[in-house]
């Protein structure tokens, strides 16, 4: 067992991102543990009128949430939750940029379209409750599919795609009460905001959040520059955008889907953008022989870096992808999709729905009042010492927000996970003491 006196404040409390806990050693110091034995299931955390079951997923904006939300005579159903990060929630040009574009969001009404059925705060918490999707984003479908090497088939790509353009359409073309067109353009259609359900349906996340995202003034290193490649050309160049900008933005995604290779990279976000305003754009069959020229030349046209030569709308890209699908030797429908989809994760459908099954309601406090962030904080459980550590009492220490997400964005900038990066700060200390 190793151990070493670090600063107050370096603690991962959430576990999955590295693998080291912090026990309690006197004011201003804490002690590292390593190694960790395996992440114990958390226990439920009550967050306004749900209670939240586990946490899914953490960026340099939200946090995502698995929720249950109760009703009356036992009714329940399972929810997500995104958590607005403290920081931001202390920004009131952010939030009110937030909560603008969210209730634009909620607007939105349709099947390829994720539902957003509640938007409010909770302590000094913003969030917004959304449907819980039972299925698998894209961004972890494709590397799936080639981990269990199987080449992604071209018509489910086809498929999802005119799926998405069924959802960017109608909110392009959604207007007011008064038939004022709202001019939504989403801004952010990469392969993480395509979700695929497991029973075939097709849906677009995050909705008009991505401007108020991109109104955040501060650098995320990695996560922003894998959402740069799939930028249209005008955004790179700050021009107005229209919806013809989320058309490049999935052809970008279908190219990649269709060949394997991320159209748009470079080695610093300036590469990035430069090779998307500047760069030579190959046909798709360079890289794989095989694609029917009616794909090519609809990747090719969705592609223009001049708007005015793609297509107009999202509706004309659907129906060449319509057309080209319903004379093809092989036509997926939803039941195909789902079938496929899971196959590919049989492995994680059973964990999935255990996740999903209610779990006792925490105790009630001995005094109600609303969850504090120092609560969310506390939602992960405190790791047990493995095993040969017997003497050794392990307590969570109390950190501030400040210090916690400081840590995160140290974490970020060197692209590193939370727990390597402070098993590194403890061997150089070790070394260097």
């Amino acid at each position: 067992m190793q151990r070493a006196m670090l600063p107050d404040g370096m603690w991962d409390g959430w576990g999955g991102l590295g693998s080291l806990c912090l026990g309690s050693r006197g004011p201003g110091s804490a002690i590292l543990l390593l190694p960790m034995s395996p992440v114990a299931p958390r226990a439920p955390v009550s967050f306004g009128q749900y209670t939240l079951i586990d946490r899914l997923a953490v960026g340099g904006m939200a946090e995502l949430f698995l929720a249950h939300q109760a009703g009356p005579d036992g009714f329940e159903k399972p929810v997500v939750i995104k958590r607005i990060r403290p920081h931001l929630s202390r920004q009131p040009a952010f939030v009110r940029m937030f909560l603008n574009e969210a209730r634009l969001a909620a607007q939105l009404n349709h099947p390829n379209i994720v539902q957003i059925h509640d938007l409010g705060k909770v302590g000094d918490s913003y969030y917004i409750g959304m449907e819980y999707l039972f299925g698998r984003d894209m961004r972890r479908v494709v590397p799936k599919a080639e981990t269990l090497g199987i080449p992604f088939p071209m018509v489910y790509a086809l498929k999802i795609a005119s799926s998405v353009c069924e959802g960017l359409y109608y909110a392009h073309q959604k207007v007011d009460l008064y038939g004022a067109p709202l001019n939504i353009v989403h801004r952010d259609v990469t392969p993480e905001n395509i979700f695929v359900c497991f029973d075939g349906t097709v849906k677009v996340l995050d909705f008009g959040i991505a401007k108020a995202a991109n109104r955040v003034e501060q650098t995320r290193a990695g996560e922003l520059r894998g959402k740069l490649s799939y930028l249209s050309p005008e955004q790179c160049l700050g021009k107005p955008l229209d919806h013809r900008s989320d058309i490049f933005s999935l052809g970008s995604v279908l190219y990649e889907w269709l060949t394997g290779f991320k159209l748009f990279t470079g080695e610093s976000d300036v590469a990035v953008m430069r090779s998307i305003v500047e760069g030579k754009v190959y046909a798709p069959s360079y890289f794989r022989a095989d694609i029917p020229e009616p794909v090519e030349a609809m990747l090719m046209k969705a592609l223009e870096r001049d708007r005015d030569k793609r297509y107009p709308t999202a509706w004309h890209f659907q129906q060449d992808l319509d057309r080209f699908l319903n004379a093809y030797e092989f036509t997926p429908t939803h039941l195909h999709l789902s079938n496929f989809l899971k196959q590919l994760f049989l492995d994680e459908l059973e964990e999935e729905q255990q996740r999903l099954r209610p779990k006792p309601a925490p105790a009630a406090p001995a005094a109600p009042g609303p969850t504090t962030e120092t609560e969310m904080e506390s939602v992960p459980p405190v790791e047990e010492p493995a095993s040969g550590s017997a003497g050794e009492r392990i307590v969570p220490v109390p950190v501030s927000a400040s210090q916690w997400e400081a840590l995160e964005a140290l974490a970020r900038k060197h692209n590193l996970p939370v727990g390597k990066m402070v098993g590194d700060i403890l061997s150089a200390w070790l070394k260097y003491r």
